[in-house]
This record gives C-alpha cells, structure tokens and sequence, in this order.
C-alpha cells in the first residue's frame, strides 16, 4: 500500500496560537488549578432569552430543514433593516448570503476575488486567520503595518505603497482584533479612493465604547461585509453570519455555498431575526457591561507599568506593549499562565508587528478581570 500523505497546506498552515494557550490552560484546570480566563475573545453572557425561544419555537414548529442557500427571506430583511436603521444605507435582500459564521463567509469571498498568486492587503496586527485562509487558497497576504502611536490606523499611504498589479482586494477590521481600534470614517474614505474591492469584517459593530463605528457601505456599495451574530448577541456557539456583496457577485457566492456549506442551520436563522428584531437592550446591556470591564482592565494594566498610547473603544480587546518584559510573547504568555495562572495571547499570534505585545480580553466577569490584575501584580513583583 502506498504511504499515505498530508497535503503540504495542511502541513504548513500555522496554529492559532490563543488555542494551545487555552489548552494548556485546560491541562492545568484539570489538575486542579484555578485560571483566570483573559486570552479567549468569546463573550461569557448566556445567550438572550428571546433568541433561545424564537429557536425553540422555530423547532416546535418543524424548520429543521435546508433552507434557501441564501438563507431564510426574513432573516436577510431583517438584515437589511438594520442597515438601513443603523448606517442609513439600503441594502436589497438579493444581496445577503447568510453563512454558518464569518468563518465560511470569509472563506467564500477569498474565493471568489483571488486567484492563485493574487494579492490581499491587510493590516500587521490583524486577525489570524485572515492570512491563513489566503495563502490555503494559493493567494498572498501583503501586510501594511499599524502602529499603536496612530491608533492602530491603516496607513493608506502604506496601503498605496503596497498595490501592484496582483492586488486584487483589501481587508479591513473595525472594531479590530487584536486591537479594539475603531477605523476613521475619514481613513475608510481613503481607503474606498483607492479603488480597489474591499473586505469589511464588521463582526463587532455593536460593541463600541464613545465612538461610532462606520460600515464601509456608508462610503460606498462596491464593497464586501462580513458580519454576524456571534460578539453583540453572544452566539458564537449557533454559527451564524452574513455576507453583503455586490448583485453580480452573488450567485457565484451562491454557488460556492450550495457546494461547501449547503445552507447556514435552520434554526440559527430564525434565531438570528429575534436577535435583529427583538434582542436590542440584551445587547445593549452587555455593551454597557464590556464598558465597566474595559476601564477597569485599561486602569488596571496601566497601574501594572503596561503602556497604551490609546484606550481601545471597541470589541473587548486590549493589545499593550510588553516589551519592557520580553520581546518574546509567545514565552511570555506562557511563563504568566503557568506562574501566575492567567491566560492571555501572545501578541506573535496576530502578526510580526505585534511581537513582544500581549493581547488581554475582558470577556469575562468584573471579579475575574479584578482577581487577574491582582495576580498579575504579584507576578510582576517577584519576577
């Protein structure tokens, strides 16, 4: 019998890094020891109770069938509703596909604007996936550098340094992971000037603190969003997200669905039109909640001898320059889960431009966050 071997994309696709931190932290809980969860970006709210029922009666009432693979005509209205509520933009039904997450959605637009051997332009620090799903389609991430002493802006002179004749798209984030910064609607006009076909991943519009977030389709409908349920109505278990795009490029996006994914889960769906239409002071009460976390966090670290040029106004994310400390991360986070038994994601995991910074997340309890700021205290001093 001939050997059998791995494909060499899936040998050579990187880990996601915050996992194996996570699961060295498992490791330890299951020996008895006790983890302060700071390195994990998974709101720890219950799912709203009027999203739970529109689900259970979406069951009662037999809708555990495929649906259209664009999904469900209400859920895609109620889509659409929000962004014209929200954004003052219009949005027709034919231009939403409902997916199982921002995950295949991401995965479904790479593939319908690059080639093998094209060029996306994303920011360093960024999301770590977005770079693995390019290069697992044959494309190249190019990397423009943020720097904390902008704000975590996307250069747009450095964006124009990058584009070349294999550039076919560029992605931006805002809120950001890893670093809670809210993009300009002036730098997002810039960008749009550009002229190039934009990726927007609005997953934590919702979730921002003083400021306004911006969907790129207020500057413009040639663009691509990427949003979903899973932040602001802490549904990341139900996997369920949305594609807005131009008409001509839905029935590709449509066919790639059929043959991938099918359609996005039944049941998800018609929880996600009560989570539109009837959820809005559950997220509401949770935004405020991510708020009173993110001042104490922000403090806390500060008081810790953590550097912030800004204070992050967006998602429930805080990237701080560790290097005083280690240039190391990766190292970093480990020796503090093991020593001071809290978990945080080296800043190596979101880009090179992030190495030696450490990203902390106060998606968890008042109590927790207080309780790892104390740990962190005692870790700092005898280290």
């Amino acid at each position: 019998m001939k050997m059998m071997k791995t494909t060499t994309k899936t040998q050579d696709i990187p880990p996601f890094i915050v996992m194996d931190v996570l699961e060295k932290a498992h490791t330890l809980e299951q020996n008895g020891v006790d983890i302060v969860h700071l390195e994990i970006g998974e709101p720890d709210f219950p799912t709203p109770d009027c999203i739970c029922e529109a689900a259970h009666e979406a069951i009662r009432l037999g809708h555990t069938h495929y649906t259209h693979s664009l999904g469900i005509l209400e859920l895609r209205e109620a889509i659409c509703s929000h962004y014209a509520e929200h954004y003052k933009v219009e949005v027709q039904p034919d231009r939403v596909i409902v997916t199982s997450g921002t995950s295949p959605a991401l995965f479904m637009l790479f593939s319908a604007l690059l080639e093998a051997e094209d060029e996306i332009i994303m920011s360093d620090p960024h999301y770590p996936c977005y770079p693995n799903f390019a290069r697992f389609l044959g494309a190249k991430p190019v990397f423009v550098d943020a720097h904390e002493e902008d704000g975590y802006q996307l250069n747009v002179e450095g964006i124009k340094d990058k584009i070349n004749k294999k550039t076919k798209a560029i992605l931006i984030n805002s809120p950001s992971n890893p670093t809670g910064t809210l993009l300009s609607g002036r730098r997002m006009e810039a960008i749009v000037e550009l002229g190039l076909p934009i990726i927007s991943d609005e997953i934590y519009h919702g979730l921002v603190y003083g400021d306004k977030e911006h969907s790129i389709l207020e500057f413009t409908d040639r663009a691509f969003v990427l949003n979903g349920f899973s932040k602001r109505f802490a549904m990341t278990g139900w996997r369920l997200g949305y594609i807005v795009a131009p008409k001509e490029f839905i029935r590709p996006l449509q066919k790639v669905q059929q043959n991938f994914f099918i359609s996005a889960g039944s049941v998800s769906q018609w929880a996600g039109v009560a989570a539109l239409t009837k959820a809005g002071k559950d997220a509401e009460s949770m935004r405020q909640t991510y708020d009173q976390r993110r001042k104490i966090l922000v403090q806390g670290l500060k008081n810790l001898g953590f550097s912030m040029h800004f204070e992050p106004s967006g998602a429930f994310y805080i990237l701080v320059n560790a290097r005083h400390l280690s240039n190391d991360s990766y190292g970093l986070a480990f020796e503090i889960l093991e020593k001071a038994h809290v978990g945080v994601a080296p800043g190596i995991d979101f880009g090179r431009n992030a190495e030696g910074y450490l990203r902390f997340s106060y998606a968890n309890s008042l109590e927790r966050i207080e309780e790892g700021i104390n740990r962190l205290a005692t870790f700092l001093r005898k280290r």
